[in-house]
């Protein structure tokens, strides 16, 4: 079943950190996502998932989904679902969230992501990021214009 996710980052400049979070049955590196809730718009669940799963808000660009397949370990076995991911400019990153005791976070820069993330699954998110990443660059540095300025979380 279809799934929406995010991937969380922030700039400073021209560096760009992506936000990781473990996976709750194997502690891999992934990009927070999850089942739509009914009623539920896209945007809705990506704020949802993004609190729940790595403790940030923020702005959606949902101008620039990605919709890619990823596999997930399930009690069936593995299975491959597709799952639309939206940048999203972290604003805000929490001490405490709902799945803090279930994950643990990390930041990379852009150019390591692709180390830090876990299966070709992500590389593809990251990989369609990196080309969109004009597009994204200009969208988020709008976005941060509205904002006052505050120091790149977990920095």
């Amino acid at each position: 079943m279809h799934r929406v996710g995010i991937i969380p980052f922030d700039m400073r400049d021209q560096l760009i950190a992506v936000l990781f979070v473990t996976s709750q049955t194997r502690g891999r590196w992934i990009l927070p996502k999850g089942l739509l809730k009914p009623g539920e718009s896209h945007i809705e669940a990506c704020h949802r998932e993004g609190f729940e799963e790595a403790g940030v808000r923020g702005t959606v660009l949902e101008d620039f989904p990605i919709t890619v397949p990823v596999t997930k370990q399930a009690k069936s076995g593995k299975v491959t679902v597709p799952v639309t991911y939206y940048p999203f400019l972290v604003s805000e990153q929490a001490d405490d969230w709902p799945e803090k005791d279930r994950r643990q976070r990390h930041w990379a820069l852009l150019q390591e992501a692709a180390r830090v993330a876990y299966r070709e699954d992500y590389l593809e998110v990251i990989k369609q990021f990196e080309t969109l990443k004009p597009w994204i660059t200009e969208a988020a540095a709008a976005s941060k214009a509205l904002q006052p300025e505050e120091p790149m979380p977990g920095r």
